[in-house]
């Protein structure tokens, strides 16, 4: 009766021990999966569930189901370049919220869709370039508060909402390239209206852009401001003229098409935006401050963390408490509490918003350095003990002895003890 439950788990054992196994086809070191260029049509039913990085790139891979890396909690790096993947299954990435990089470019997407990243807040980098993309729908990107960097270039776009990216969904955003793609003019309102930091980060260039008055200003400014997009493709920054593509014409070489333009001066912004670090040890509480340059008292607060989201009134637990002017307090720091905080101040009655940055360092306690001075004086202490030892319980031959007095010897210590008068017999 009793071999019944043993045999339960036992089974139970090897089923669990079965899921760590790597596939036949696949390189499995340490914390990396690698099934790369090996003629996979579909993903291996025994992937493991430990590793972080998975390599699934130059295969034949054309769909991922819903659900595809559930067993794999722990990923946090995922190749599948070179494929032939044409759509992505409503929660494909679910339980792999920690993903920072997903590379899907070389494949066959045609569009990306509202429900492709759904889940995934804490994606840093997301690669699409090269696909056959001619539509990224309103929202898609929205869910992606911790984005850094987002390759679009050499698809079919012809349209791009760049009104959807905002600084509350994207705070984190620096690049976004969309070059080498089929636009043939930009809502440059809506272009002007980006962030700062995805201004300086916006590649364009290669596209089918026509000539305006309204598209020159923009790139003028973005010149004068020596951002990179510009300055490292200064070529490859070409439009055509009444939109003939027979009159392309690299519009930095030769502006002469834009004489009667008229190009605003710049304004120099006030900066909104204010850094600071914060140092502290693991275990140690801190109190991050939420001041902008908003000076009203009728504000409300939130603030967004790589590691812990967005954080507002409603999310406050043991660990977290927020005041009432916007201050954040964290009991005891974790070194996953390291990164860039994000306090965003609104003021709803008139409309107005304020940010503030605080790159926050949270380092493990230095161990104690070995003390010399406490080893020479237990040193020295235990000498003295021997010596007083040696000295005091040490026999001595003296005059109340019952064994008679050993001849004189020169060579011989004398007794502390020894009187100082000697008694002859």
């Amino acid at each position: 009766m009793t071999s019944g439950p043993f045999q339960a788990l036992l089974l139970f054992g090897i089923l669990h021990c079965s899921k760590q196994i790597c596939p036949s086809v696949c390189l499995c070191i340490s914390d990396t999966v690698s099934c790369s260029s090996v003629g996979l049509a579909k993903l291996p039913q025994s992937l493991p569930s430990f590793p972080t990085n998975l390599d699934l790139s130059h295969n034949h891979l054309s769909c991922l189901g819903p659900s595809t890396f559930t067993m794999m909690p722990r990923l946090e790096k995922l190749w599948m370049a070179h494929n032939e993947i044409r759509t992505l299954s409503h929660n494909v990435f679910s339980n792999v919220s920690g993903l920072r990089l997903l590379d899907l470019s070389s494949n066959k997407l045609h569009m990306v869709e509202q429900h492709y990243f759904h889940g995934l807040w804490r994606l840093e980098e997301l690669r699409l370039f090269n696909n056959k993309i001619a539509q990224v729908e309103v929202g898609s990107l929205s869910g992606l508060s911790s984005l850094k960097k987002i390759y679009l270039s050499f698809n079919q776009i012809t349209h791009f909402p760049f009104f959807s990216i905002q600084e509350h969904f994207q705070p984190f955003l620096a690049m976004l390239d969309l070059s080498s793609n089929r636009m043939s003019s930009l809502p440059w309102e809506d272009v002007k209206a980006l962030p700062r930091l995805v201004q300086q980060g916006l590649y364009v260039h290669n596209n089918s852009l026509i000539c305006d008055c309204s598209m020159y200003a923009v790139f003028w400014h973005w010149n004068l401001r020596d951002y990179n997009s510009v300055k490292d493709f200064t070529d490859e920054h070409t439009c055509n003229v009444y939109g003939d593509p027979r009159r392309s014409i690299r519009f930095f070489r030769n502006n002469q098409f834009f004489q009667n333009c008229t190009v605003e001066k710049p304004v120099m912004q006030p900066v909104t935006v204010l850094l600071s670090d914060v140092v502290v040890f693991e275990g140690d509480r801190v109190r991050l401050d939420c001041q902008t340059s908003l000076s009203t008292t009728d504000l409300s607060f939130s603030w967004l963390s790589s590691s812990r989201g967005l954080i507002t009134q409603t999310s406050m637990n043991d660990t977290l408490s927020m005041f009432s002017n916007g201050t954040l307090e964290i009991q005891a720091t974790m070194v996953n509490d390291s990164g860039v905080y994000l306090c965003t101040a609104v003021d709803v009655k008139q409309g107005l918003n304020a940010t503030r940055k605080v790159n926050v360092i949270v380092l493990l306690p230095a161990p104690e350095p070995f003390n010399t001075g406490y080893t020479t004086l237990l040193g020295c202490m235990v000498t003295l003990v021997l010596i007083l030892t040696y000295l005091f319980l040490t026999p001595c031959r003296c005059s109340y002895c019952k064994q008679p007095p050993a001849p004189y010897n020169q060579g011989t210590l004398l007794c502390v003890f020894w009187p100082f008068t000697r008694e002859h017999p």
